[in-house]
């Protein structure tokens, strides 16, 4: 087409075909993203350039998407703390899930961003995690990569907890070197087994499930991430501190992920507020 023949018919049919997409579906999201990149393109059509008297998609809509059920706190399968400490109770120091599984539960990270962890992430004297790769896994083996997101790269604050196991771990894994000799697998990851080979994403997939099925618990390694961001929020962390913990781009993820499920909070509102009123009738 050429520029001046593009009219809004033309761009709202464009625009109502994209939730079907061209080769797979796209997520609301996704959809939003080309509405702004095509908007942005034609206003600077107009200006500066001057190719184009005005706007045209100015006049075009976004496509209606089915608003989808909130998921709760059983959907997301976030377990309670005394679920986690059973499931730390099965899981000793020698087994390769153990520390994956304490870093999770403090941090909230990402399967990938726990395996894809190094120790040069790993500040003990600032006492904070820096996220700025991932593991990747597929049939070829496994891979780093980038991030998620921009926000996904981030540097967070650890409790003293954690410290200490990480402190331990590494101690830990310089025996194991030592005691495996030129058998031991040299790496930098933080996560790895006895000989030194890095826990990977599929193998911290296959030891949630294990633990699924022996434990009886609605569970997966997901369910960290989510429990870690219910815990924070319902002990009245700002929604925007626990944004920029789990890397989230935008504070909207966060609130409408989380916010709904964190009882505590709903019940606590309604009596700060009794309480107010009740101060001010005295």
């Amino acid at each position: 087409y050429l520029l001046q023949s593009i009219g809004p018919a033309k761009l709202q049919e464009l625009v109502n075909k994209l939730p079907e997409g061209f080769n797979k579906q796209l997520s609301k999201h996704s959809v939003e993203i080309i509405f702004t990149v095509l908007k942005g393109a034609f206003r600077r059509a107009v200006f500066p350039y001057q190719l184009i008297n005005n706007n045209p998609m100015d006049y075009v809509e976004m496509p209606a998407f089915p608003s989808k059920p909130k998921q709760s706190r059983d959907d997301m399968k976030i377990i309670t703390m005394d679920q986690y400490l059973k499931i730390l109770d099965n899981t000793p120091i020698s087994d390769s899930f153990h520390i994956p599984l304490v870093i999770a539960f403090h941090t909230g990270l990402r399967r990938g961003e726990v395996c894809g962890m190094t120790w040069d992430n790993v500040s003990f004297e600032d006492q904070t995690l820096t996220i700025n790769k991932i593991m990747l896994q597929d049939k070829n083996g496994i891979q780093i990569g980038t991030p998620k997101t921009q926000a996904s790269y981030r540097t967070i604050s650890i409790d003293d907890m954690l410290l200490e196991e990480l402190k331990s771990h590494k101690k830990r894994q310089l025996e194991n070197r030592m005691r495996y000799g030129k058998f031991y697998y040299e790496s930098s990851f933080v996560c790895t087994k006895e000989n030194g080979q890095p826990v990977t994403p599929n193998s911290i997939k296959w030891s949630a499930s294990k633990i699924k099925k022996n434990l009886g618990i609605n569970f997966n390694f997901h369910s960290l991430r989510h429990t870690h961001a219910t815990m924070l929020l319902e002990d009245g962390v700002k929604p925007k501190i626990v944004q920029e913990r789990l890397g989230h781009s935008r504070i909207s993820t966060t609130m409408d992920k989380y916010v709904h499920v964190t009882k505590k909070m709903r019940t606590e509102a309604v009596d700060i507020f009794a309480e107010r009123l009740r101060r001010s009738m005295d």
